[in-house]
């Protein structure tokens, strides 16, 4: 679990480079022929995090329910996110990592509702969703990536 923690670590540290080198503008800007923009994959990652690790082990987590309908699968940006939502988004891109690795060493992750995901993942226990999770914060750092040659 600590090389899957470091590995997400890593992870987050990528995001946070985005808020550090473009403008709000640039965040919010969704380019053309692209269905989202950066804010919204930062998002989108901040909230399916907690859905994968919390609600896959019946825990309610720490994202609020507006928030998760915001940037859920199948959303997109409806309007620009303001300068105080983008520094929420900012403070959760860590604050997230350090709530779950204090309950990962709590032991509150129990048991695990055994589940397919979306892109295909079986999942059978929280160590196999943290491991999703790595997978799919990777996959949309690439669509980042595209994205910020648009901006």
């Amino acid at each position: 679990m600590e090389n899957i923690l470091k590995a997400w670590k890593a992870s987050r540290k990528m995001y946070m480079d985005f808020f550090n080198k473009y403008s709000l503008e640039q965040l919010n800007k969704v380019p053309k022929g692209f269905n989202n923009n950066l804010i919204w994959n930062i998002g989108h990652i901040i909230i399916t995090q907690q859905k994968l690790i919390y609600k896959g082990a019946n825990l309610k987590g720490y994202i609020s329910d507006d928030l998760f309908d915001q940037y859920k699968s199948g959303t997109k940006p409806t309007a620009p996110v303001s300068e105080n939502e983008a520094n929420s988004l900012k403070g959760l891109l860590t604050s997230m990592v350090e709530k779950t690795e204090l309950d990962v060493a709590k032991g509150i992750f129990i048991s695990y509702n055994e589940r397919i995901t979306g892109i295909g993942f079986h999942l059978e226990s929280v160590r196999d969703a943290f491991e999703c999770n790595n997978y799919h914060e990777g996959m949309h750092l690439g669509y980042m990536m595209g994205i910020r040659k648009f901006v």
